[in-house]
């Protein structure tokens, strides 16, 4: 029989691996119920999804192939026959989706999904509009968060007044607690671009501006200078940063802030060296909260680029089999439409006219980010396959 059925495909190098992770998964089962380890216990929880799987789908394939059977078989008799017809439409759905399900449980869970996130906005090409869609987004994820019950705080705040006393943002960061909001909300990292008709536009032209939107994992922090004795303390972690590689500068705050501006040395700039990567804050009054802040902020962007470098490393490797390179941060991965009521997001190809819902946060959102981490995973099954293939050329050289 094959191992394919309609749209959903299973590969004899995906099956394959379902059997190895699954045998490891009872291994590791028999050992956990002679004496319990915690990390023992962790790994068999992340096998038990395709342990689960592998069986389901083999007890669907197994249905459809006696239904196949019977059908093929000249001596079956006519009611039996009927039968099998009968249930060969809802057997071959129930092995689609026992497909679906198997494939999807391969893909190894991101090694940050688990964590609190940072996202971090920034208007690009477009002006003031930009800076205004900037507001938008921020809102956006305010309200997502809130509908799903994750804390969203804000770490950064820059917001510049534009006409009509309207709050233009040049940079914002959100703090969102909350366990696996970065494995919700990493879909969101990338380009998003508004078309509409600014309200300054006289001749009713529509515009067409861009927010950066970036989703970094937030790792935790138990102080401005001490690293946590695990992760933050080992040389080899993506957590860790040396405290000699950063440049600390204080500094008077600037801008709108009332009598304690430019009276105290509050503001705090880190400067990793070896990067070159900069984090200013000067939202509190108090220097040592702005330093916790920095150092927060500083992590979590050098930890998400090393893990970029890997990826990068990863997909030089991968071209050749997939054919396609991941798609980049740069390119633009949705765009809301204010004329036709539209967002369309790039990846996945979804398109909703419901834009009012999805700007407040509301189910609509919530389908367009389902949907491009479908498509994510898709890309990430590409890249496993690429990554066996990759593999199995280097054992046979």
């Amino acid at each position: 029989m094959s191992l394919t059925s309609g749209t959903a495909a299973l590969s004899p190098t995906f099956l394959g691996r379902a059997r190895a992770l699954t045998a490891e998964y009872a291994e590791l089962s028999d050992q956990l119920a002679k004496n319990y380890d915690v990390q023992i216990a962790k790994k068999v929880g992340e096998l038990s999804p395709t342990s689960t799987a592998l069986s389901d789908w083999e007890q669907a394939s197994s249905s459809l192939s006696e239904l196949q059977q019977l059908l093929s078989d000249p001596n079956t008799d006519t009611e039996l026959r009927s039968i099998a017809a009968e249930e060969l439409p809802s057997s071959s759905q129930s092995l689609e989706e026992a497909t679906i399900r198997l494939r999807t449980s391969l893909v190894p869970v991101h090694e940050f999904a688990h964590l609190p996130c940072l996202l971090e906005l920034r208007p690009g090409a477009g002006g003031s509009e930009a800076a205004l869609f900037a507001g938008d987004l921020l809102r956006m994820y305010q309200a997502f968060c809130k509908r799903h019950g994750l804390h969203a705080s804000i770490l950064k705040l820059d917001e510049t007044e534009g006409m009509g006393n309207e709050s233009q943002v040049q940079e914002a960061i959100l703090e969102i607690e909350g366990e696996g909001a970065y494995g919700l909300l990493r879909c969101e990292a990338g380009v998003h671009r508004v078309q509409r008709v600014p309200a300054t536009e006289s001749k009713g032209r529509t515009h067409t501006s861009a927010v950066s939107v970036m989703v970094l994992p937030s790792f935790p922090s138990t102080g401005v200078d001490e690293m946590t004795q695990n992760s933050f303390s080992d040389p080899t972690s993506d957590y860790f940063v040396d405290p000699k590689d950063v440049r600390t500068d204080v500094m008077r705050a600037r801008g709108a802030g009332g009598q304690h501006v430019n009276t105290t040395d509050s503001a705090v700039r880190l400067t990793h060296i070896p990067t070159n990567t900069v984090v200013a804050i000067q939202d509190s009054r108090s220097q040592i909260a702005n330093r916790k802040k920095a150092w927060h902020i500083l992590r979590s962007r050098i930890a998400q680029a090393r893990r970029e470098a890997r990826e990068e490393e990863m997909a030089k490797l991968r071209v050749s089999v997939v054919g396609v390179a991941r798609m980049g941060r740069g390119d633009k991965i949705r765009t809301y439409n204010w004329g036709q009521q539209r967002v369309t997001d790039h990846r996945s190809g979804i398109t909703l006219h419901h834009l009012d819902d999805v700007l407040e946060g509301g189910p609509s959102l919530d389908t367009v980010m389902q949907s491009v981490r479908g498509w994510m995973t898709e890309r990430e099954l590409e890249a496993l396959g690429a990554d066996e293939e990759v593999c199995a050329g280097g054992k046979a050289s």
